[in-house]
Order: C-alpha cells, then sequence, then structure tokens
C-alpha cells in the first residue's frame, strides 16, 4: 500500500495529465463523455436490477441498488476515462501540490462537467431509443419515482446529500489509488459506491443521465429547470465532498512541489517538453505505481524536470 504522501503525489500526478489532456480538446471530449455515459450504466442497471425488486415491495432493493450500481465507477476506474467528481478531489490535490495551477484546474473540471454531460445525453438518448425503460416496465417505474423523489428534495438537501455523496466517491478513489492489488481497488470501489446509492445520496453525473431520460420521455417533474436546479446544487455539493473532505484534507501538510511549473503553466508560458508532460513523482523516487494516473498513462521521464526539480 502506498502512504499518504506517496498517494497524494500520485494523485497530483493525474491532475497534471488531466490539465495537459485538454490541450488535445478532441481526445478530452471523448474521455469524458465516455465517463458520462459510463456512470449512466449505473443509473440504467440500477432501474433495471431493482424494478422487479420495487414492484415486489423488496425491502432489499435500495441494498441491491447500491451493489450494482458499483459497477458504473468500476469502469470508469479500469476502462479509462474522465469524471468530473473524482477530478474535484484529484485537482484539488494537484493545485495543492504546486503541480497544476487554481485557473487551469477550473478551466478542467469545467470541460470535464460538460463532456461528461454531452456522454449523459447521448447514453441517454440511445437508452430511450432502446425502450428498456418505456413507461409500464419495471425499470420505468423505477425511473419515474426517482424523478419524482429527486424534484421534492429541497436545494439544501440535494446540496448536503451531494457532499455525502461525492464524499464516498472520492474516497472510493483515493483507497483504490493507494492500493496494490486490482481485486482490493475493485472491492472498495464497491463497497463506497454502494453506501452512497444505498444511503439515497446525490451523484450529479448520474443526475444528468437520470434527468436526460426523464425528459427525453416526458415524464412529470423532468423539466429543463429542474434538472438545471438539481446539477447546480448537487454539483456544489459534490464540490465540498471531494475537494474539501478527500481532496484538501489528506493534501494538508504534504507541502508544494514545482510551484514554479504550475505558474509557468497558468501564465502561457512555453515549457520544455518534458516539463509538460513527465510525471513528477518519478523524479522524486515515488515508487512506479505512484505515477499512474486514473486511467493508468505514465508518460516517459524527463531531464529537463529532474534538472529543475534540483
Amino acid at each position: 500500500m502506498l502512504t499518504i504522501p506517496e498517494a497524494v503525489d500520485a494523485q497530483a500526478d493525474a491532475a497534471h495529465h488531466k490539465v495537459d489532456l485538454l490541450a488535445t480538446p478532441g481526445l478530452f471530449l471523448v474521455r469524458t463523455m465516455l465517463a458520462g455515459a459510463f456512470i449512466g450504466i449505473g443509473v440504467l442497471i440500477m432501474c433495471t436490477a431493482g424494478g422487479p425488486l420495487v414492484a415486489a415491495g423488496s425491502a432489499f432493493a435500495p441494498l441491491v441498488q447500491g451493489l450494482v450500481f458499483g459497477v458504473a465507477l468500476t469502469i470508469v476506474v479500469v476502462a479509462g476515462a474522465e469524471l468530473a467528481t473524482s477530478a474535484m478531489m484529484i485537482l484539488t490535490q494537484g493545485v495543492m501540490r504546486g503541480v497544476v495551477g487554481w485557473l487551469r484546474a477550473i478551466e478542467t473540471l469545467l470541460a470535464c462537467l460538460v463532456g461528461n454531460l454531452l456522454g449523459a445525453v447521448v447514453f441517454a438518448t440511445l437508452v430511450h431509443l432502446s425502450g428498456v425503460l418505456a413507461p409500464g416496465t419495471a425499470g420505468g417505474t423505477v425511473l419515474a419515482g426517482m424523478i419524482e423523489h429527486k424534484a421534492a428534495e429541497t436545494t439544501g438537501q440535494l446540496f448536503v446529500r451531494g457532499i455525502l455523496c461525492n464524499l464516498l466517491v472520492c474516497l472510493a478513489i483515493w483507497c483504490a489509488g493507494r492500493l496494490r492489488s486490482e481485486g482490493a481497488r475493485i472491492a472498495v470501489v464497491f463497497a463506497c459506491v454502494m453506501v452512497f446509492i444505498t444511503s439515497g445520496f446525490e451523484h450529479v453525473v448520474a443526475n444528468m443521465t437520470t434527468f436526460s431520460l426523464g425528459i427525453i420521455g416526458g415524464l412529470e417533474g423532468a423539466t429543463i429547470a429542474e434538472m438545471g436546479r438539481n446539477i447546480l446544487a448537487v454539483g456544489l455539493g459534490n464540490l465540498v465532498g471531494g475537494a474539501v473532505l478527500v481532496g484538501a484534507a489528506y493534501a494538508y501538510g504534504s507541502g508544494r512541489r514545482a510551484a514554479h511549473a504550475a505558474a509557468a503553466v497558468d501564465a502561457g508560458a512555453d515549457l520544455p517538453v518534458g516539463l509538460r508532460t513527465a510525471p513528477l513523482a518519478r523524479v522524486v523516487d515515488v515508487p512506479l505505481l505512484a505515477t499512474r494516473s486514473l486511467d493508468d498513462t505514465v508518460a516517459p521521464p524527463s531531464e529537463h524536470l529532474a534538472a529543475a526539480i534540483r
């Protein structure tokens, strides 16, 4: 298992990778849309797996829905995609370690949210056309109930539930990043996701798919205005849960690393190729595993960066 400082370094390198990825907008858009669609898979299986149980009045329906939703975040982590909720933690740690600047981090996060939304809308459209969640089906009934429930929540409730949700989602990513066993990583992701779904907390990207399905299907309570209210309140709550309660909490006391590089990036300076692409942990003797981002991409080492840090 990685130590906490090593894990912070690993997440800081992932933040550096995310910011660099934005320099290739087409690739960044694809990765973010995939994440939105992958989380949409979780919404779909919540409805289809939980539908018969809800229809039967089973008390185990929330637990089953929580267990199956873990598939979605597992796909994001293993397949490799750019999810806004985990980026809230990762980019915060990158900023606090001095690897990226605040302006670039905010720009990257907003672009990630937009891409996730586009992916969620495309996925919701395909699901709607398939008819698997049509009115009258068990899954369709669950979907309608989910939208009705979310629309009835106050803005304050959405905000707090968003905090609690991303506390658990980012704990899943944080814990998985520290572990060396792939099986253990998957297990901890499923465990954390099960808690937030079963408890009824709110995930901004999942709600993008939920409301998109409702709007396309003309379900009661699913309006663009209500979707906007939900995304804003839940998104801000997710930001607090991921960026503050996990990201900043673990990065606190870790200090700054390569602050001059972050300042140069925000100022738009031309940096040596190695300084833009090398994983910083490689030149400070952090184990190889700590240099991997969530999509397992490792850039080559750089003599420029090693010289700069010395």
